[in-house]
């Protein structure tokens, strides 16, 4: 183990109150590409498709390519060694939460339960007029766009378009997690994401050790993060949580 790891283990295991923040990149290896960068989904669909005025204007046009997009592939994707190694730190006791910024559900799928979607969720539609919510299926997805099934509405994926604010008590506990954590671990994102971006600064503003899991350099690499673990996520945390419980048990007394 280098030294980076040591000392990124060490701060895990010696928190009290430790946290994830994770963005597009930990659900590559999933198969689910990020929005941003060369291979990013912007590069290939107008992003204006995800913009709220543009979806009320003309909702058949933008639920054909968010039904393709997010319904029709990503829906395959299964949650990958950093979501489970996240879900197992969780178990430990040693992660209080994860704050996210991805819509792919594949937190929970992996086994994290204590989660605050800062962006929403694909998994849920809801009604832009009673606001009822649903959960994505073939049945709702029968005809385009999908209608609400309790008062025949238009119905939207539960997450945050452009135009739109981030939901309160999401935006809420993430910061009220940044302020309280002793030790933040960014995985996955590039820290260009506006307001998410400002999450790590609050926990290094408060006093929190950064620890990041990225393949390159990232907006938070040299102004924010305190140890930077480059490389694949599915690897650097697999092994974060594997010595994390090793050294637990030690701890213990139980090896």
């Amino acid at each position: 183990m280098d030294e980076k790891m040591q000392r990124a283990v060490d701060a895990v295991v010696n928190s009290g109150y430790a946290i994830a923040f994770t963005g597009a990149g930990i659900s590559v290896e999933s198969g689910i590409p990020p929005f941003r960068g060369e291979d990013g989904l912007w590069s290939k669909v107008d992003p204006n498709i995800l913009d709220l005025d543009t979806f009320y204007s003309c909702p058949e046009k933008s639920w054909a390519v968010i039904k393709e997009l997010f319904y029709n592939h990503f829906d395959r994707a299964q949650p990958n060694a950093a979501h489970r190694a996240l879900a197992d730190l969780e178990s430990s006791g040693k992660i209080k939460c994860v704050i996210t910024q991805n819509i792919d559900n594949l937190h929970q799928e992996a086994g994290s339960e204590k989660i605050y979607e800062f962006h929403g969720n694909s998994k849920r539609l809801i009604c832009t007029a009673c606001g009822e919510l649903w959960q994505a299926s073939a049945a709702i997805f029968a005809s385009l766009p999908p209608k609400c099934k309790k008062c025949g509405h238009l119905l939207k994926p539960d997450f945050v378009f452009f135009g739109e604010t981030i939901p309160q008590e999401a935006w809420q506990n993430s910061f009220a997690a940044a302020e309280r954590c002793d030790v933040l671990l960014i995985v996955g994102t590039t820290g260009e994401v506006m307001p998410a971006n400002l999450i790590p600064e609050v926990a290094k503003n408060h006093g929190a050790t950064i620890i990041e899991c990225n393949t390159s350099a990232s907006l938070f690499t040299e102004k924010t993060s305190d140890i930077f673990l480059q490389g694949r996520a599915t690897e650097s945390l697999s092994q974060l949580a594997e010595q994390v419980e090793k050294a637990i048990r030690i701890k213990g007394g139980l090896v």
